[in-house]
């Protein structure tokens, strides 16, 4: 007899994601719902799980999105309460949601990366021009710890650069400057210790920002794209090794450019991508013969599965 578990979706959140982490939320709860198990939906208000104190939960499914969610906020205080969690544990959660952090993590690993630099919100103007002009045009200048493409910018002068970092700003402290690799934009999903298949994004415009990402229409999802012979078994064996040097499990995403003479550079990792039925992971675990409702139950069965992660431990109904 298949063992039904009681799940916590988490999503909702007051990050700047939170539309997004709502539509992922009710998803994934639709979906395990349909595989038989007890699953209720939390709208995550404050910074508190107090709703999670009324039920003995065998887990709990993170749908939260940016900060809160992805930094290892969440992921700590579940584990205080000795409640499983799918996705990446603290830290490595904290080391992706910082994509300077991470960055760093992927130069001492031998990850390719494009070269960045980092300003905080102090640094004077002067400072600010002078590290644009060295980094070099183009860039692309983005929030160190920011999800969803908010406070993104494509800049390919100083007056863009310096606008793109005032923009930036906006939503963190410290803003990250890294320099644009041209050539193709592909993603790469990682279940468990498996890379799924590429996915190619094609849009116009020079980034893939809020309105590429989450305008019908606007971004084409080229799953198992044409590439050179070889190449991408080199993408796929580059985002797994991203995915580790992170110290992430379970579930990401990782978002990388293909340069025009094919050496790809990892971007970022993502530890909880967007899971709607038509998001990037599912429709890459689909061309695998993995199935919406079969992914969500997969990724929830490997926190049931994992509870050493959790500090104070428990036994379930689902052991």
């Amino acid at each position: 007899m298949k063992t039904k578990w009681k799940i916590a979706v988490l999503c909702g959140g007051d990050s700047s994601e939170r539309d997004v982490s709502l539509r992922t939320g009710e998803a994934v709860a639709a979906a395990l719902d349909e595989c038989g198990h007890y699953v209720r939906l939390i709208d995550v208000r404050g910074r508190t799980l107090e709703e999670l104190d009324q039920n003995d939960w065998d887990l709990a499914y993170i749908a939260l999105h940016g900060a809160f969610g992805e930094d290892g906020q969440v992921q700590l205080m579940l584990e205080m309460r000795g409640i499983p969690y799918t996705g990446s544990g603290v830290e490595a959660s904290r080391l992706a949601m910082d994509k300077a952090a991470a960055k760093e993590r992927f130069r001492a690993n031998g990850v390719p990366t494009p070269d960045f630099l980092v300003l905080d919100d102090t640094s004077p103007a002067e400072e600010r021009r002078a590290a644009v002009v060295g980094i070099g045009f183009p860039q692309v200048i983005k929030p160190a710890r920011e999800g969803s493409s908010f406070g993104v910018t494509a800049a390919r002068s100083v007056p863009e650069a310096m606008k793109g970092l005032a923009d930036s700003f906006a939503f963190d402290d410290r803003v990250l400057v890294e320099r644009m690799v041209r050539g193709r934009e592909l993603t790469v999903g990682i279940l468990g210790h498996r890379a799924l298949p590429i996915i190619e994004l094609e849009y116009p415009g020079r980034i893939f920002d809020k309105h590429a990402k989450y305008t019908a229409g606007v971004t084409r999802h080229v799953i198992d794209p044409d590439l050179p012979e070889g190449v991408g078994e080199e993408v796929r064996a580059t985002a797994l090794v991203a995915h580790q040097a992170l110290g992430c499990r379970d579930i990401s995403r990782v978002d990388v450019m293909l340069s025009e003479d094919n050496i790809p550079f990892v971007l970022e990792v993502n530890t909880i991508p967007g899971m709607t039925a038509t998001s990037l992971v599912p429709d890459a675990a689909r061309a695998s013969g993995i199935e919406f409702d079969e992914l969500c139950e997969t990724i929830a069965r490997r926190a049931v599965n994992q509870r050493s992660r959790v500090s104070h431990g428990r036994l379930g109904r689902s052991m």
